[in-house]
């Protein structure tokens, strides 16, 4: 979705000529438990057209492949059995068996759930997103870094666009 009705709030190429209050109702017309389903919120912004024609100097994709076909094939290995074949098919049972955190990142979460006052379901969400992120990295546990990065993903809940 566009960040507000113009779609330039946060442009730093456009000016928006939103008001605050057209910005809010253009928001709430996606209601907190239809964005409480949706794994990942990020902001995309425009590219600009000289960054379009440079050439990429990235990480490349046969090696975001790799570490992606790793991460599926480690995932249908947890799951088999369970009837399901991805982290994003996890249940609470599943979410309590695979997504144990330690303390420092139980502690971050904590705080992210606290101040930016996330619904049990974004809980859920997050913890999916952080088993995910560990295993792209090849790690057993779920890391407190895994964590942040999975709550910068769900931008919608923190008010920012």
């Amino acid at each position: 979705m566009n960040p507000c009705p113009c779609g330039y709030l946060g442009d730093p190429r456009h000016q928006c000529t939103c008001t605050p209050g057209q910005i809010h109702r253009y928001r709430r017309r996606v209601s907190g438990p239809l964005l409480d389903r949706i794994d990942i919120h990020i902001e995309v912004p425009a590219v600009p057209y000289k960054e379009l024609s440079t050439e990429y100097t990235g990480e490349k994709s046969e090696g975001i492949r790799e570490r992606v076909l790793k991460a599926r094939n480690l995932q249908l290995e947890r799951f088999r059995g369970d009837k399901i074949y991805c982290n994003g098919q996890m249940k609470a049972r599943h979410i309590k068996k695979y997504c144990k955190l330690k303390d420092d990142a139980q502690s971050l979460l904590d705080a992210a759930m606290q101040k930016l006052g996330l619904s049990a379901r974004a809980y859920m969400r997050i913890l999916k997103v952080s088993r995910t992120i560990a295993d792209l990295e090849g790690s057993e546990n779920i890391r407190s870094h895994h964590v942040s990065e999975a709550i910068q993903y769900r931008t919608l809940d923190r008010g920012v666009f």
